[in-house]
């Protein structure tokens, strides 16, 4: 290989991205709505059901993150974009404060309010913003963006 050329990315683990990486923002905006939900009405199946959701968007970040750790920070150190880096780091800091959403969904549901509704915006706020830097950059060839 010359040195010149980019390394090519897997076909396969761009449809793995592709596939798997939408999964979790929908379970966390959902969480979202239902934190949103359960402030208003004080029904604890709100609460259950977002904490079920946080958990699942947890459980289905894995994979995407791992290839894109691979693909942006391994495969190609100098030709990854700077929006593929930034949106990468956007996930990691979205997946922590999921992290810490999810123990705070453990509590009593009385508990979660406002801070669950605070770390489910924080964690949408940051795939969203992540998701849009982008979305308008200019497209190389790199990972699939939906």
């Amino acid at each position: 290989m010359s040195p010149s050329a980019t390394p090519q990315r897997s076909v396969i683990a761009n449809a793995v991205y592709g596939v798997l990486n939408p999964i979790p923002f929908g379970c966390f905006v959902a969480a979202l709505v239902f934190d949103i939900l359960y402030l208003q009405t004080a029904v604890m199946l709100w609460d259950k059901a977002a904490a079920w959701l946080i958990v699942f968007g947890l459980l289905f970040a894995i994979i995407p993150r791992l290839v894109n750790l691979v693909q942006v920070w391994i495969t190609s150190r100098g030709s990854a974009l700077r929006a593929d880096r930034f949106d990468f780091w956007l996930n990691l800091f979205a997946i922590v404060a999921a992290i810490f959403n999810a123990f705070v969904h453990s509590r009593d549901a009385y508990a979660v309010v406002p801070t669950g509704v605070w770390l489910s915006v924080c964690t949408v706020a940051l795939i969203a913003i992540g998701r849009i830097v982008v979305a308008v950059q200019p497209s190389t060839g790199g990972l699939v963006h939906e």
